[in-house]
């Protein structure tokens, strides 16, 4: 469809080829990635800390019951992000990427930071976990449009033949804050007894989320809005009601993009955040252990991103997805039952090392959807719904599959009996994001950003 004003846009902006001058990009990619990175690192130190927040804030019953219910505050989170989707998308859509994201993160940060100051059970009964769920729903409902506007956003400024390797910079900022919450939340576990960490240890990640999210708006406010954004409100094709034009003119592309979200939603949550739960619940491995695995491994899955990202500028991002999501369903269970099978004795043993290959190996496949489906989701929708598109799928496939992985898997293990649940788990979301991806035309090789 073409547009009465098209030919009021310059060329070199439609064409989306180096219209982006360096230092433009150079902010723009730095920008996105500070605000995926505060984002996930409070969630993966929410999701590593777990048994610990489990004791501060849920009464003394058996274990398993108060993790549980940690996860359960943890999921009940997500609840507001297709709705927070909606919101921020709508802003995002009819205001502008820029504005947008500067205000979500400063919320975001904020609402962090605040968690290291609540009151324990032991001094203030249930209002604790009260207030620790109404900060959760304030930091996962600005966290909504955190992802799908930081993606936009910077799919909006890199140079088509390049914008796979530009896009991933925001899964590596995920990547990045998941890693230094595994470093942080180790050394805390190394350096402090358990009655420390219990007592205040815990709090003194949350507290870093403040100075972060205020350089994350210091730099987004001196940004320039993307040249497809400015391209619509020069022709006057801003969107009043995006949502609405979302939902009645691409409702297939929604459902496209939940469906291939699937799996990045229910296998980030596993590999990376819940995994060393299982490891150390489950099979019996010491804390030490589960979180230098999870460092190594969130190491090679931030090495892996960047290659993934420029490999689909290459094969387009269809093809990568594909073959993750078949490799995700045929290697899972036969992965988790060797897994299962290891015997843990130390650091330095054997059954270490195994672990560590096959967590690793996850890490990596993992980073095949990880590093890609960020670009895909950007290319699903046009300019005037892709923050809204983006962000409703995306937040709704982690709302219903991806903050309740962990419970779901602690549940599928304590139902069944069996530690190949949450295995299954996983296959099936492969198989649903494999259907999904099959569908698409979208994220072929030299795919490019629809601006109509």
């Amino acid at each position: 469809m073409s547009h009465p004003h098209a030919a009021t846009t310059p060329s070199r902006l439609r064409a989306g080829g180096d219209a982006a001058t360096s230092p433009v990009l150079r902010r723009a990619a730095f920008a996105s990635f500070i605000g995926t990175f505060v984002e996930w690192f409070d969630y993966a130190v929410y999701g590593f800390l777990a048994t610990v927040i489990a004791v501060v804030f849920f009464p003394a019953t058996d274990t398993r019951s108060a993790l549980m219910a940690t996860y359960g505050v943890f999921a009940l989170s997500f609840i507001v992000r297709p709705i927070g989707g909606v919101i921020w998308g709508h802003f995002g859509d009819r205001f502008g990427r820029k504005s947008t994201l500067t205000l979500s993160i400063f919320i975001m940060s904020s609402a962090t930071f605040v968690i290291a100051f609540l009151p324990s059970y032991q001094t203030a009964g249930l209002a604790a976990p009260v207030l620790l769920l109404l900060t959760r729903l304030v930091q996962g409902f600005a966290a909504s449009g955190e992802y799908a506007g930081a993606a936009s956003f910077l799919a909006e400024h890199a140079p088509d033949r390049r914008r796979g390797i530009y896009t991933c910079l925001v899964p590596a900022g995920e990547a990045a804050g998941l890693l230094a919450a595994s470093l942080f939340v180790a050394l805390l576990h190394a350096l402090l007894t358990t009655d420390q960490l219990q007592a205040w240890g815990w709090r003194l990640p949350f507290l870093f989320a403040l100075p972060f999210g205020y350089v994350g708006v210091f730099i987004r406010r001196r940004l320039e809005e993307t040249r497809h954004f400015k391209s619509l409100e020069a022709a006057h094709h801003v969107p009043p009601a995006p949502v609405l034009e979302l939902l009645g003119k691409h409702r297939r592309q929604v459902l496209i993009a939940f469906g291939g979200t699937l799996l990045n939603a229910v296998g980030f949550y596993l590999v990376l955040s819940y995994m060393p739960t299982y490891l150390a619940t489950e099979l019996g491995i010491s804390e030490t252990a589960a979180f230098l695995g999870s460092t190594i491994t969130l190491m090679v899955y931030l090495a892996s991103i960047f290659v993934m990202g420029a490999l689909s500028d290459r094969l387009g991002r269809k093809a990568v997805l594909i073959a993750c999501s078949l490799l995700f369903a045929i290697l899972t269970v036969p992965l988790f039952i060797v897994l299962s099978s290891v015997s843990f004795t130390g650091l330095g043993s054997g059954g270490f090392l195994a672990i560590l290959g096959i967590w690793a190996l996850f890490g990596a496949l993992l980073a095949m959807n990880g590093g890609t489906l960020p670009t895909l989701l950007c290319e699903l929708f046009p300019t005037r719904v892709r923050y809204s598109g983006f962000a409703l799928s995306f937040n709704a496939a982690n709302a219903l599959f991806g903050g309740t992985a962990p419970l779901i898997a602690t549940w599928l293990i304590g139902a069944s009996g069996s530690k190949l649940a949450p295995a299954w788990f996983l296959v099936a979301a492969a198989l649903v994001t494999l259907l999904a991806i099959a569908m698409t035309t979208a994220g072929r090789a030299g795919s490019t950003l629809d601006d109509d």
